[in-house]
């Protein structure tokens, strides 16, 4: 059960999804996996999308060329 209290300053309600993992020192981490959780992310990601999309790319036009001959 998480206090009531942690659920209103997290915005957990019935429903909301909650990853459970281990951090480096060990301890147990619940992160609920909010809409505004998941904006920042993705806003803390967004740098790597471009650089990804072009690799593949870039990987996929090499792929052609080389199934090409």
């Amino acid at each position: 059960m998480i206090p009531a209290e942690l659920r209103r300053k997290h915005g957990i309600r019935a429903g909301t999804k909650v990853a459970i993992f281990e951090d480096a020192v060990g301890r147990i981490v619940l992160q609920p996996m909010t809409e505004d959780y998941i904006k920042r992310v993705r806003g803390c990601l967004s740098f790597l999308q471009s650089d990804l999309l072009d690799s593949w790319e870039i990987e996929h036009r090499a792929d052609g060329e080389r199934d090409r001959f």
